[in-house]
């Protein structure tokens, strides 16, 4: 395991996924502590695995952009291993399910999310799972992280994402398009608002059965505000606002 990478010494486990292990760690070359994404041994695909966490390294190696977790290296051996930037705040997931944000807060924290995800998309990149549990709150300052599922825009096959966020092209299949990650903002900042999904249909994809509930009729804020995260999350792909449409948006009901 994480012993045996040259310069790493493993402290804690943070978390376990289906197919990855994300331990904290301490760095000898760099003098600090990191993070470092790990296969799991007894993972269900682990070639798959492997070839999205080393994907996803390579990204957030070459990225450069404030909102966005940082890659300090990519390992091949022993095993696969990606180190990050350890970022000490809190997941979106995590606060709001204690204080929801203000509608301010949210706003600004939509600004955030917009200028990583324009940064992406003029890379040629789409998140493809922007939720609350992918962004974490440090300073003010809001980042994005895990770009596990990235794809360039195209095909893709049904159930990308995460069910209770993903938008219905994700969950049916077909092509993606930059409106996928303009409706993973409008419904992160749904959450950040009510601390609720959009939607929460168990097993269920429920951007393909109904439309997510208008934001105003979950708590009040201004009509100015409520219509851009309402746009967001429009069925229709077509229907919603380009990344900065929605920056301008977010903008001027802060203004």
């Amino acid at each position: 395991m994480i012993a045996q990478l040259d310069g790493y010494e493993l402290l804690d486990r943070l978390s376990r996924g289906r197919d990855l292990d994300v331990y904290d760690a301490w760095s000898d070359r760099r003098a600090c502590r990191c993070v470092v994404k790990l296969l799991r041994p007894d993972g269900p695909d682990p070639a798959r695995a492997r070839h999205r966490l080393l994907r996803e390294g390579e990204l957030l190696a070459r990225f450069t952009h404030p909102h966005i977790v940082r890659a300090y290296e990519v390992l091949i051996e022993p095993e696969p291993a990606v180190v990050l930037e350890t970022i000490t705040g809190a997941t979106l997931s995590a606060l709001a399910s204690e204080r929801r944000l203000t509608w301010p807060e949210a706003a600004e924290l939509g600004l955030h999310l917009c200028s990583a995800i324009h940064y992406l998309q003029g890379e040629g990149w789409l998140h493809a799972d922007l939720k609350p549990a992918n962004v974490i709150a440090e300073a003010g300052r809001a980042k994005v992280i895990d770009l596990s599922l990235a794809r360039a825009p195209g095909p893709c096959r049904g159930g990308l994402g995460t069910r209770r966020y993903a938008s219905p092209e994700q969950a049916a299949g077909g092509g993606l398009t930059p409106a996928v990650d303009v409706w993973g903002i409008a419904a992160t900042l749904f959450f950040a608002l009510t601390a609720q999904p959009p939607f929460d249909d168990g097993e269920s994809w429920g951007s393909l059965s109904a439309r997510a509930p208008r934001v105003a009729t979950v708590r009040r804020m201004p009509r100015a505000f409520s219509a851009a995260i309402d746009a967001g999350l429009e069925p229709r792909p077509e229907d919603r606002p380009s990344v900065a449409e929605l920056a301008a948006a977010l903008g001027d009901a802060l203004a």
